[in-house]
């Protein structure tokens, strides 16, 4: 049961993961082996072969995180936080915006990490984030900024499920008066 919730948990990242994304994982993964690779089209195809070398499994996904993380698709690991929640049986609820949005999130998402810095609460605040909400971010990570920027938008996107847009974001940054930082999202977003 365990592993087909994992399974299931795997298959919805790999439907998230652009073609790029793909390619970057298999440079994170020669462990694998050049072959296999050469054979791997998919996420699914390359989790598989992660699965079969015991680097990934359902009480261990470690590896896919700091992976997830390396390519920029952090969004993603919500789905790793649902199913590790969840250990009930049923499968993942994440409902995640399409593919095409989720990329927009991720793009506005390096730059808002790399830009906003302390007015990040007023930011969540605006987002529709809790007070209580942005003193768990805090306290988790209590020392690293960056992540609780990043943290912060992943929470957001928990809460907006499918309804998260990108524009939701540029405008809260607008309301904070971090006309700067949306202009560079709004900058990036056109050179993509």
């Amino acid at each position: 049961m365990e592993n087909r919730r994992f399974r299931t948990m795997l298959l919805a990242i790999s439907d998230k993961l652009t073609e790029d994304n793909v390619r970057s994982l298999k440079f994170l993964c020669q462990e694998v082996g050049k072959k296999k690779l050469e054979k791997v089209n998919k996420g699914i195809d390359l989790f598989e072969c992660l699965i079969e070398r015991a680097a990934i499994g359902p009480d261990n996904t470690e590896l896919l995180r700091k992976h997830l993380n390396q390519i920029g698709q952090t969004v993603l690991l919500n789905i790793i936080d649902e199913y590790e929640r969840g250990a009930t049986g049923s499968p993942p609820d994440v409902t995640l915006p399409d593919a095409k949005e989720l990329e927009k999130i991720n793009i506005a998402t390096e730059v808002i990490v790399e830009r906003l810095g302390r007015k990040w609460r007023q930011v969540g605040r605006k987002l529709g984030l809790q007070d209580t909400q942005l003193d768990c971010i805090q306290e988790k990570h209590s020392r690293d900024l960056e992540e609780q920027v990043r943290e912060l938008i992943r929470q957001w996107m928990k809460m907006r499920r499918e309804d998260a847009r990108v524009e939701d974001l540029i405008k809260a940054l607008r309301d904070c008066r971090q006309n700067l930082t949306a202009d560079l999202v709004e900058k990036e977003l056109g050179a993509h």
